[in-house]
């Protein structure tokens, strides 16, 4: 392996406190997207950011390089600077966006000793297509950089950001435009091979997915296969954001990062009746799909009304949407239960649902087998039938 220049970029903080690793996003400097952000993080932590190749102060030539061997870089870099206090192979909080999100999970992967904690925001097990980033660096080598900034502008910030707060985005906006056209396009070809999807569940660290309402290019659906694939995973959706929720909303990202950092709450519990049943809408879309909901709630009659509330409410609302188990574990025992009762018909719904929450046909397969030897071989089979019929459909 390779390992990549990583420059490191101090951003404030005593050595004497626990250390914080921020990585960027592609096309922005450390400085430029983590500044107002470490300024509410300096009374917690050392906090320590990192520059991707031919970015911001990382004027290196830049060479090929994989995701891995940028986690693998970013090691090196830590334990460099943790040797200066001799400290060198102590953990880390990390927090990082997009491609730096990228990287995280990459090191919870290969250097799972090293990270406490993980906040790892508007980013994916796979980000976009190979195709298409391979098209970008094609074409990074051919007009610059400069000719990613309209389309960047676009895909970063929320409405009225640029104008709200133009500073920050023109800050940010000039490290793409300064950016090394090589290293830009050379990342863009790590992103194309980057595919972490079948590799989530080995994930043990605890991670916070942190999404942006209304971003593109990593939509909150990305954040929330991360938060339910790894085994201790959370997810945050921020309203009013886009693609760079460090920027965007620096006070919020901070508060989360300590929380998480910290094993606290991220955010308090709905208390009020319609907080649980709206909290359990949302999730009851999110796993049976919205054309389900959506035909569900138009056969409510006044004979059925009571009881669909009490379902969106208890069940989804009140157990669903706790933080013990993830949702792949959740559809395990729900199928479990269904064959064990021989409720067939939610059967089938619950096979979908557990696609959907990440269970692969052969995990499927297997709990089946598992049923025949302790529900029975009748349940079973009717449930293997019902089973194929729907993964046949899909």
């Amino acid at each position: 392996m390779t390992v990549p220049q990583i420059t490191a970029v101090r951003l404030g903080g005593s050595p004497a406190l626990p250390l914080l690793v921020l990585g960027p996003s592609l096309g922005t400097s450390a400085r430029a997207l983590w500044s107002r952000c470490a300024t509410h993080l300096t009374d917690r932590f050392e906090v320590l950011a990192w520059d991707l190749p031919g970015h911001g102060s990382n004027i290196a030539r830049a060479t090929p390089f994989s995701i891995a061997e940028l986690a693998a870089g970013v090691v090196e870099m830590v334990d460099d600077m943790l040797a200066e206090r001799g400290s060198q192979g102590s953990t880390f909080t990390y927090a990082g966006d997009s491609v730096g999100g990228a990287v995280g999970l990459q090191l919870l992967l290969d250097s799972p000793e090293r990270v406490d904690a993980a906040v790892l925001v508007s980013t994916a097990a796979r980000i976009g297509e190979p195709a298409g980033w391979l098209e970008r660096a094609e074409t990074v080598r051919a007009s610059g950089t400069p000719s990613m900034v309209e389309g960047s502008a676009a895909r970063w910030f929320a409405d009225g950001f640029l104008a709200r707060e133009p500073e920050t985005a023109t800050a940010l906006l000039h490290s793409l435009q300064d950016a090394d056209d090589e290293g830009y396009a050379l990342a863009c070809e790590a992103l194309a091979t980057f595919d972490v999807r079948d590799r989530l569940d080995q994930v043990r660290t605890p991670v916070l997915a942190v999404a942006g309402a209304h971003d593109g290019p990593t939509p909150p659906a990305d954040l929330a296969a991360i938060a339910d694939g790894v085994r201790h995973g959370r997810l945050v959706v921020l309203d009013d954001v886009a693609h760079l929720p460090p920027a965007e909303n620096p006070a919020e990202v901070a508060r989360l990062i300590r929380a998480h950092a910290a094993g606290e709450d991220i955010a308090p519990s709905p208390t009020t009746v319609a907080e649980v049943r709206a909290a359990g809408m949302a999730v009851r879309r999110e796993v049976l799909g919205d054309a389900h909901v959506d035909r569900a709630t138009a056969a409510i009659t006044d004979l059925t009304a009571d009881f669909q509330d009490f379902i969106t409410q208890y069940a989804w609302g009140s157990v669903w949407t706790r933080p013990g188990l993830d949702r792949r574990s959740r559809s395990l025992i729900t199928l479990t239960a269904l064959v064990a009762r021989g409720h067939h018909e939610e059967l089938a719904m619950h096979v979908r649902a557990a696609r959907t929450n990440g269970l692969t046909n052969d995990e499927i397969k297997e709990l089946l087998l598992q049923t025949a030897i302790y529900c029975g071989v009748p349940d079973a089979s009717t449930a293997y039938r019902i089973a194929q019929g729907v993964l046949d459909e899909l």
